[in-house]
């Protein structure tokens, strides 16, 4: 996408929020705002045409996941789900935000015919258009979906998921609590803050304190239990235990953008050209999913989980150049100790091995 194509589509989108905020009295809390940068028909940022994946800024992304890093991420991963299918007594995948594609091309071509049917449930017509010419080698086990079914038996997948999901700002002033919203300032947009009576899930916050809260994801996983019969399900995100997350130092919060892999903190700028994101409280998601009726299989690190599936084996049979770019998978300092894996089940119970060995379940 060209920078003339890149500007008339903000400017567009701008006027569209501008509308909306408009008839709404002129305030827009945040998670609206969020929900329609990202996700707004043809102009938000995962709805519009502009490429998104990639491992290098050259390429005109934004940002690299794991599986476009190194394609021993789905190998590793299809372990776990390969385990999982089989308790499930089911040959059938549900991806959620599939991306690119590149995961589920992974998993497909290391399962095989242990996977009949792959189900991606994609928002976005633009992505879902790339994943159909990605996936092409397996049309025909292929299957896109806009809603959920009634019920979903076998492995559900969500890699970098919930951190896109819309989440509601809180500022705490030291007496305090507010909501904070966008109003527009000209034509651009400023922030603007209501008082509330919403709550973060731990105190002892200090003055002057912003943090996400969470309702849009936790409500995900509650609808996706009431679809569970014999399934597992497992998220992949960066993200910490409550504890950490409304941890008194975390004055900021986590919110962050994302583009030309470039990270910045300002979401009221550049809209529908940058991602949004914040990190996943776990904890949250956790305590939502075991309130719906599901068992916590597990929660680690994302390094004790690829390694307890198999990925330092499969890195010594990989080139230097391959083992060296699954490395950043698991290098505490790359993303192997931000990205967490937390495991979900409903109708089956078993040993899931990517949480054998350094479970974290009881820090949630």
């Amino acid at each position: 996408m060209g920078e003339v194509q890149s500007a008339s589509l903000s400017a567009q989108l701008q006027r569209r929020i501008h509308a909306v905020m408009a008839s709404d009295g002129g305030w827009l809390p945040f998670d609206r705002f969020m929900a329609m940068a990202l996700y707004e028909p043809n102009l938000g940022y995962y709805a519009n045409d502009s490429r998104k994946f990639g491992q290098m800024p050259s390429s005109g992304s934004d940002f690299v996941t794991a599986p476009e890093m190194s394609p021993l991420f789905g190998r590793a991963l299809a372990v776990q789900v390969a385990q999982a299918l089989q308790a499930c007594e089911s040959g059938e995948i549900w991806e959620f935000g599939a991306g690119s594609g590149a995961l589920a091309a992974q998993l497909l071509a290391e399962l095989g015919e242990r996977v009949p049917a792959y189900h991606v449930v994609e928002l976005s017509a633009a992505l879902r258009e790339r994943q159909v010419q990605r996936l092409q080698p397996w049309a025909g086990h292929v299957h896109w979906h806009d809603r959920l079914p009634a019920r979903i038996d076998g492995v559900l997948l969500g890699n970098e998921v919930l951190d896109a999901m819309p989440v509601q700002l809180l500022h705490w002033d030291g007496r305090d609590w507010f909501e904070r919203g966008v109003v527009a300032a000209g034509g651009d947009f400023a922030w603007q803050d209501r008082p509330t009576t919403l709550r973060p899930p731990a105190g002892n916050l200090l003055p002057g304190t912003v943090v996400e809260i969470h309702a849009q994801a936790e409500a995900f996983v509650r609808t996706l239990a009431d679809r569970m019969g014999r399934a597992a399900a497992f998220f992949i995100d960066y993200g910490f235990p409550e504890a950490e997350y409304y941890h008194p130092q975390r004055i900021g919060g986590t919110l962050m953008c994302h583009r030309a892999h470039r990270a910045d903190d300002d979401p009221l700028t550049d809209v529908g050209l940058k991602d949004i994101t914040a990190h996943v409280n776990f904890s949250g998601i956790a305590l939502a999913a075991q309130e719906a009726g599901l068992e916590v299989l597990g929660y680690t690190s994302q390094a004790r989980f690829l390694v307890n599936c198999g990925l330092p084996a499969l890195m010594q049979g990989a080139g230097t150049a391959e083992a060296v770019a699954a490395l950043r998978l698991i290098d505490e300092h790359e993303m192997g100790e931000l990205f967490k894996v937390v495991g979900l089940a409903r109708g089956v119970g078993f040993d899931a091995l990517g949480f054998r060995g350094g479970d974290r379940s009881h820090r949630l």
